[in-house]
C-alpha cells in the first residue's frame, strides 16, 4: 500500500508540474487501440491504430497505423516495426510518413512495480502531396515506463493499476533534442484479453524556431490473444 501511495504522489506531482500552461494551450485528444498476438513464450505480433485531435479535441488531424514482430528472450525483447502516419492541416492532408524502426526493451520488477526500459531507432520517410516533395531523417528514443497494480499483487483480471512513463526523442538535425513526452494515468484489466488506460499526457516539442506544449487526454483499449495461458501478461501503454 505504501508503494502504491508513493507512486501516485510522484505521478501527481509530475503531472501538476508539467501542466503549467499559458492561456493559448488546451487539451487535445490521443486515442489508441492495440492488438497483441502471443504465439508462444517467445514470438509475438503487435498492431496499433491511433488518432489524435491536436488542434481541436474532437477533430482528428493525425493518425497512425503500425505494427511489428517481437521476440522475447527472458526479460529482453528485440522488435522490428513499420507504420504509416498522416497529418492534416486546415482540414487538408499535409504529410504522409512511412516509418521503420528497430527496438529493444528490457523489463524488470521492484516488488510489485514493473519497469520497462525501451530504446528505439527510427528511419522516417516523408511525402508532402501539396508540393510533391520527399524528405527523410532518423530519430532515436528512450522511454522508462512503470506499472503498479493497486488492488492485487499482479496484473490480472479485475485489477486496477497505475501507469506512468517519460520518453525523450533525439535526432541528427538541430535542435538535437526533439521532444519530451510524459504520461500519468490509471488502467483496468477487464480480463486476460482486454484492458484499458486513461490518463494525462504532456508533450513538449522543440524546433529551431519554436517550442510547443501539447496536453492530451489519453485513452487506450488493448486486446490480447495469448496461446500460452500460463505466461504472465503485459499491457501496452501509449506509443
Amino acid at each position: 500500500m505504501k508503494q502504491s501511495l508513493s507512486f501516485l504522489i510522484i505521478m501527481c506531482i509530475c503531472a501538476s508540474g508539467f501542466a503549467q500552461t499559458n492561456p493559448r494551450e488546451h487539451i487535445s485528444s490521443f486515442n489508441m487501440t492495440s492488438f497483441t498476438y502471443k504465439h508462444d513464450k517467445n514470438w509475438q505480433a503487435y498492431i496499433e491504430l491511433q488518432t489524435r485531435g491536436i488542434e481541436d479535441f474532437v477533430k482528428v488531424d493525425y493518425y497512425e497505423v503500425k505494427g511489428g514482430v517481437g521476440y522475447n528472450i527472458g526479460d529482453h525483447q528485440p522488435f522490428v516495426g513499420i507504420g504509416t502516419y498522416g497529418t492534416y492541416k486546415n482540414s487538408e492532408f499535409f504529410q504522409r510518413e512511412t516509418r521503420l524502426w528497430l527496438q529493444y526493451t528490457y523489463s524488470h520488477k521492484l516488488n510489485r512495480l514493473k519497469l520497462d526500459h525501451r530504446l528505439r531507432a527510427e528511419k522516417r520517410l516523408y511525402y508532402f502531396p501539396k508540393t510533391d516533395t520527399e524528405d527523410n531523417t532518423e530519430r532515436y528514443r528512450y522511454r522508462l515506463s512503470a506499472s503498479l497494480p493497486i488492488n492485487k499483487e499482479k496484473l490480472e483480471a479485475n485489477t486496477f493499476f497505475l501507469n506512468a512513463f517519460n520518453e525523450i526523442f533525439v535526432g541528427p538535425e538541430e535542435p538535437s533534442f526533439k521532444r519530451n513526452r510524459f504520461l500519468g494515468g490509471v488502467g483496468y484489466v477487464f480480463s486476460r484479453n482486454v484492458s484499458s488506460n486513461l490518463g494525462y499526457m504532456w508533450q513538449r516539442e522543440f524546433t529551431a524556431d519554436n517550442t510547443r506544449n501539447l496536453h492530451f487526454l489519453y485513452f487506450a483499449l488493448n486486446f490480447t490473444l495469448d496461446r500460452m495461458k500460463d505466461v504472465p501478461q503485459s499491457y501496452p501503454v501509449a506509443d
